[in-house]
């Protein structure tokens, strides 16, 4: 079925898997950032989005990484300890996020150093209002298309507000070139018996997902999540390791006895060596309770390749999936419909 072309294009009219292929192109995309914020100030970072807009965020913690206390904010409200030293960023591909525009407001009021990253919408309105310092993202996607956008935007700011080195970008854009070749590899032509992502979708057919990481990947397991939930209106879930097994790992080994579950284990070449004798010994000891999991070693010559090669390997995973379920990757028509209903 994955090799069929002709039933790959009616199942993805927006030609998702094409975004996939050229998603490398938004890391070399120059937002051409410059603020006058005064970074000797700034105590500590506060990111606040949610979904796929706080994706690159979470994804920033594995790199470059933060030298100052950083917190990612899901919510409606911000931590009280943000104030006129705290940096806060709000994000919100849409611009009209209601927990990022609620932050964003509480934000103001405790005269925060803001930054706005948006496609436009209410945040572009509001950024322009208060002269907020604003970065616009090219519009005309779903959010979880658009990570590696809000990472070279990361980028771009710490950069700009000398908390990272520059030479953190320069590898960001290596890194690309990198992926521009990997992706090749899983495009709809490669057939399933040479192409990783189409046998990983064969594998995860039929049956709830759930993805583990170590800390270098627990926030690659996340979006991989957030694809097959939203690519694949599949059901899925996420845990990192070492976390895993203090709780979870005893669920494994009784009920139900028979799991309908896909298991996916993304496991860099770079973690922490007791991180990786976890994932061992918890294989060798839920064998036979826990379906034997796939277990994916992103390929790259340092961490930021590993990182991006396992995302996108995930949305072509996803990707792929949506296609053997019959559906249309591209919208996400339940959380519009909800969004609706929210503002009644």
């Amino acid at each position: 079925m994955l090799d069929d072309l002709k039933f790959i294009n009616e199942k993805d009219p927006a030609s998702t898997l094409e975004i996939a292929l050229n998603e490398w192109a938004q890391l070399k995309y120059n937002f051409n950032y410059k603020t006058s914020i005064n970074s000797q100030k700034i105590k500590n970072i506060v990111f606040s989005g949610m979904g796929g807009s706080a994706l690159a965020a979470l994804i920033s913690k594995s790199f470059p990484g933060y030298n100052l206390p950083f917190e990612v904010v899901r919510d409606y409200q911000i931590p009280s300890y943000v104030d006129d030293s705290s940096l806060f960023i709000a994000s919100s591909y849409s611009g009209n996020t209601e927990e990022t525009l609620s932050a964003l407001e509480l934000a103001i009021q405790k005269k925060a150093q803001i930054i706005v990253l948006c496609s436009g919408g209410q945040l572009q309105e509001i950024a322009n209002q208060k002269k907020l310092d604003l970065i616009l993202i090219p519009p005309g996607l779903q959010p979880r298309y658009t990570v590696f956008y809000g990472l070279r935007a990361i980028l771009e700011v710490l950069v700009e507000l000398k908390l990272t080195t520059p030479d953190k970008l320069e590898e960001l854009i290596k890194a690309s070139e990198f992926i521009k070749q990997a992706v090749k590899d899983w495009s709809s032509e490669i057939r399933t018996s040479l192409n990783l992502a189409k046998q990983i979708a064969q594998e995860a057919s039929g049956k709830s997902v759930v993805i583990y990481g170590g800390s270098l990947m627990s926030q690659v397991a996340y979006k991989w999540k957030i694809s097959f939930n939203e690519n694949a209106k599949q059901v899925a879930w996420w845990n990192q390791f070492s976390e895993f097994n203090h709780n979870e790992f005893i669920g494994w080994t009784k009920q139900p006895v028979i799991k309908p579950y896909c298991i996916i284990e993304i496991i860099s070449n770079y973690e922490y060596p007791r991180i990786l004798k976890r994932f061992e010994l918890s294989n060798k000891l839920l064998s036979g309770n826990m379906p034997y999991p796939i277990i994916v070693k992103p390929k790259g010559s340092s961490l930021i390749e590993e990182i991006l090669y396992a995302i996108n390997l995930g949305d072509f995973v996803s990707l792929y999936s949506a296609i053997l379920n019959g559906v249309n990757p591209e919208p996400v028509e339940l959380i519009e419909k909800f969004k609706k209903e929210l503002l009644r």
